[in-house]
């Protein structure tokens, strides 16, 4: 009887019961129909994937891996290039990077490189775009996550590099290489192979860049609509072109201003003029300026008008200066101050506030601001204030207000409640 039952029970074991059938029939569907799924369906997945993931995901199935292989997953790409003594952030396999320019770099459009501080990742970047012969790049960025690195490579290892995607990619509309040895040759040969596509060029910190070569650049890209670049590439010259008719409207201009050896840095003035042609061109343009300068080189700016719609100051500005934007900046809509001293800006707080009538944004670091000057900068600017950022430190209490009354005070006037930054403790 034993023995009987011992028979039985193995032959349970053997033939499955026919809930498991059940279970069993319901996976291996659910397991058909994933790979049946519609090729652009499977796409849109991987396109969600991290790089790992998809390379893991394409080895489920050959239908899966069809996909993996397929030219439009290859579209976009960013290559990491970090040295492992000096990041902890991860970098993409050579052995990728070698598959991915033997068998996918005519698939390429959109591309950045993402470098750290080391000469030899630049290097690398630098060879990998010199291999990217079959290329139909669109979008190209050369990103520096610390110093910029690109500096220290050779100038003629990278113009040849860059020189190699200019002159094969035919499409590229959309450049950013700030902080890196481009010059002028090379500006040509972008404008020679794709005058006809560029819209967006970002090359601020070029120094190899001369104004005649960014101007040639604007004289034969009529289809630019965003150009970076570092003050002395502007001239009135540059401006002038981007207004003739031929020229689309430009959307955004964004000018940096920086010294870093104080008062060795001569910084030219831009004629009313060409900046009144700009604006007749092109009137919804966004004109940025960031200022890194020392207070005693601010003297060619802002003695004359000038449209300039976004201003970041990154050190101390002086009274003085922000007295004149209120005067000359009347498109002004951000303005960002990091210092100024121990002086109370309220009165010019309060000019800019009356004849800046489209400011809507405005923060405030090391300053000085009574409270009865910001609330009646405040209640002249209004609802039209949709970022108001100041650190409470800036803020003097003084016979009107203290600092319990002016939240109150200023949520009254914007409409919505309002509490100035609090400085971190830790």
């Amino acid at each position: 009887m034993k023995r009987g039952r011992t028979v039985l029970e193995s032959t349970c074991q053997t033939f499955p019961s026919h809930k498991e059938k059940v279970k069993r029939q319901r996976w291996m569907t659910a397991a058909q129909d994933w790979g049946n799924l519609p090729h652009h369906v499977i796409l849109q997945i991987f396109q969600h994937l991290s790089l790992v993931d998809r390379a893991r995901a394409s080895s489920v199935c050959r239908r899966w891996n069809s996909v993996f292989q397929s030219p439009d997953l290859w579209r976009w790409f960013e290559f990491e290039l970090n040295q492992p003594a000096t990041s902890y952030l991860r970098s993409t396999h050579p052995d990728l990077i070698q598959q991915i320019i033997k068998k996918h770099a005519q698939h390429l459009q959109y591309v950045s490189f993402k470098v750290d501080s080391c000469t030899e990742s630049a290097e690398a970047a630098c060879d990998i775009l010199s291999q990217l012969v079959n290329c139909t790049i669109k979008t190209l960025g050369l990103i520096s996550t610390a110093r910029p690195s690109f500096m220290d490579v050779s100038q003629a290892h990278f113009v040849s590099a860059l020189t190699v995607v200019f002159i094969n990619s035919k499409s590229l509309s959309s450049i950013k290489i700030d902080d890196t040895p481009v010059d002028d040759p090379s500006l040509k040969v972008l404008v020679a192979n794709n005058s006809d596509t560029l819209k967006l060029l970002k090359m601020s910190s070029c120094p190899h860049v001369s104004p005649a070569g960014i101007l040639c650049v604007a004289d034969q890209c009529h289809g630019l609509r965003e150009l970076a670049l570092n003050y002395h590439l502007l001239s009135d010259e540059l401006l002038l072109a981007l207004s003739s008719e031929k020229h689309v409207h430009l959307e955004h201009l964004r000018i940096d201003v920086v010294s870093e050896n104080p008062g060795q840095t001569h910084f030219h003035t831009i004629k009313r003029s060409s900046w009144e042609a700009l604006v007749r061109h092109s009137p919804k343009v966004n004109i940025v300026m960031y200022f890194f300068l020392y207070e005693e080189e601010f003297e060619p700016f802002f003695c004359e008008e000038t449209p300039v719609t976004h201003l970041y100051f990154g050190r101390a500005v002086s009274k003085m200066m922000l007295g004149r934007i209120g005067l000359n900046c009347p498109r002004l809509v951000e303005l960002v101050v990091c210092a100024n001293g121990l002086e109370p800006l309220d009165e010019e707080l309060i000019r800019i506030a009356e004849r800046c009538k489209s400011l809507t944004a405005i923060g405030l670091g090391e300053c000085e601001v009574t409270c009865s000057g910001f609330v009646e900068f405040v209640r002249i600017c209004g609802g039209r204030l949709t970022q108001l950022s100041i650190m409470e430190e800036v803020l003097i209490p003084d016979s009107s207000y203290n600092m319990e009354q002016i939240h109150s005070e200023v949520s009254r006037h914007l409409g919505r409640m309002w509490f100035p930054d609090m400085m971190p403790t830790w």
